[in-house]
Order: C-alpha cells, then structure tokens, then sequence
C-alpha cells in the first residue's frame, strides 16, 4: 500500500471517529490489533459493540469502486468478522454487551483532501 493511499485511509478514520464520538459512541479502541490483522474501530453504541469498517476514496477516481462503500464486500466482510471474534475472544475478560454489530463508513474525499461524502451503514453485514 503507497504512503499516499495510508494516509487518506487514517484521514478516514478520524473523520468517522470524530462523527461517531460527536454521536456519543465511545470509541473503545481504534486500529486494534489481532493476530490474523486489524480493525479500524471498535466501538459502543449504547450497549452495542460495533465494529467499524472504514474505506475511503477520491472523488472521480479513475481505479476502484464508484463509491468507498461498494469496497467492503463479501470477502472483506468474512475478513472483519474473522477479526472481531479474534478480538473478543483476545478479551475474554471484557463485559458482556447487549448487542454485536459490523457497520460500514466509506468516506469520499476532494482533491484538496476534504470529506465531501460520508456513508454509513448500521449492520451492514
């Protein structure tokens, strides 16, 4: 992965950090660390863990996806929840939670590197 494409993949992630917490999400942990990889966030709403999947684009890109979103598919779903259960069970100790829940954000942004767009799908998988 290029430098370039890393840094607009944490910009990201501090987009949508800021947004959930600004919602009153506690963010729990973010780019937590597995030993099969990492999660971008891991969070609290309410009483429901979630884990956060988040892609980001550039407006009219030339490569990859129409939108960030579409990115998070069928594979990249199996991988994150591959993920999470390796997370839980990492934390064995950790409360129990009402509910578990996987959410995507894709996160498009401008050339200048503003977000222009932000989609957010509750249980997305």
């Amino acid at each position: 992965m290029t430098a370039q494409r890393q840094q607009i993949g944490r910009a990201a992630e501090d987009v949508v950090a800021a947004r959930l917490a600004e919602a009153n999400w506690e963010i729990v942990e973010r780019n937590a660390r597995t030993r099969f990889g990492e999660l971008d966030i891991v969070a609290l709403d309410g009483r429901t863990l979630v884990f956060v999947e988040v892609k980001a684009g550039r407006e009219n890109a030339a490569l990859g996806p129409e939108r960030p979103i579409l990115g998070v598919n069928y594979r990249k779903q199996q991988r994150v929840r591959r993920l999470a259960t390796a997370w839980m069970g990492e934390r064995r100790g950790a409360p129990r939670y009402a509910e578990i829940r996987f959410d995507a954000v894709g996160v498009t942004f401008d050339r200048g590197g503003r977000a222009t767009d932000i989609e957010h799908i509750r249980g997305a998988f």
